[in-house]
């Protein structure tokens, strides 16, 4: 009598190598879930935090007042002291594009969930607007400050020689330096978006607490300004401890708290502003008692 064909045999190696691979993917998405789910959870709590915003403010102001004691004990040789690292040239220098882009997509998202009016949405992403003419106004009154105090100069071998040039155009097209009191914009930019970030991440703890919808998509494109926030920390850093003198560092800073001041601090709590974050976003509560 012939043996005939085993009925119901198990799956093979193939089938049982792609059920452990979909089982292995489906733990890592949920971890990945988890991950995203508390780590946005954290993040909203502490930067909702007016205390810890406090405490912000001034760690910033220590930075860039005691930061540039760091460079007697940091390596020189560092990648981060050439200006022409890759942080400096694709970040720093376009600081305000990836504040724009990264801040943009969040405030559009938070508003819009919370309100779904187009024209409420318009409004809050009209702070941007107001920091890119900030950014714009400032760049310029800094070159113009320079322009004033400036003198030209032509580099020889013995020294420096002084030219009796009008202004910085004539001066470099002679070939010559014109050098005169340099703000640092840099450090401006990065302080300036600093604050700017901060006070508009906040809204997402109460966005939360409200219960208003928050899923993967909102919730990573918080932490990827919160990474933005962190990177724009540590250049900043970087900048106080390798460029720029002491005083460019400090007038540029306190210039950069200053336009966050009149702006964030002032300016936008007015009701013909575009309004400081949360404005409007979010149901007041109402006494539950009903009077006769």
């Amino acid at each position: 009598m012939e043996r005939g064909q085993v009925v119901g045999a198990g799956p093979g190696p193939g089938a049982r190598t792609r059920a452990l691979l979909g089982c292995l993917v489906k733990v890592l998405l949920w971890v990945a879930s988890a991950l995203l789910y508390f780590g946005s959870e954290q993040a909203a709590r502490l930067l909702g935090s007016p205390c810890l915003r406090r405490l912000y403010h001034a760690w910033l102001a220590a930075v860039v007042i005691f930061g540039p004691l760091l460079q007697f004990h940091v390596n020189s040789r560092t990648i981060f002291a050439s200006h022409g690292n890759f942080f400096n040239i694709k970040f720093v220098n376009s600081a305000w594009g990836w504040t724009c882009t990264f801040l943009g997509g969040f405030v559009l998202l938070v508003v819009f969930l919370a309100t779904r009016r187009v024209a409420v949405t318009a409004r809050h992403l009209s702070r941007l607007v107001v920091g890119a003419a900030v950014w714009r106004g400032a760049g310029r009154a800094f070159l113009l400050i320079e322009d004033l105090t400036g003198s030209c100069f032509e580099p020889l071998p013995q020294g420096l020689l002084l030219h009796e040039l009008p202004d910085r155009r004539s001066c470099l097209a002679a070939g010559h330096q014109w050098r005169g009191y340099t703000v640092s914009s840099h450090t401006f930019l990065l302080t300036f978006c600093c604050l700017l970030m901060a006070e508009e991440a906040a809204v997402f703890a109460k966005y939360l607490a409200h219960g208003l919808p928050a899923g993967a998509p909102l919730r990573l494109v918080f932490l990827l300004n919160v990474l933005l926030l962190g990177l724009w920390n540590f250049l900043l850093l970087c900048t106080v401890i390798y460029f720029h003198q002491y005083t460019h560092k400090v007038v540029g800073a306190a210039v950069g708290t200053f336009a966050w001041y009149l702006t964030y601090g002032s300016w936008y709590h007015q009701p013909w502003s575009p309004g400081s974050p949360g404005h409007g976003l979010f149901p007041r509560a109402h006494s539950s008692r009903k009077h006769n």
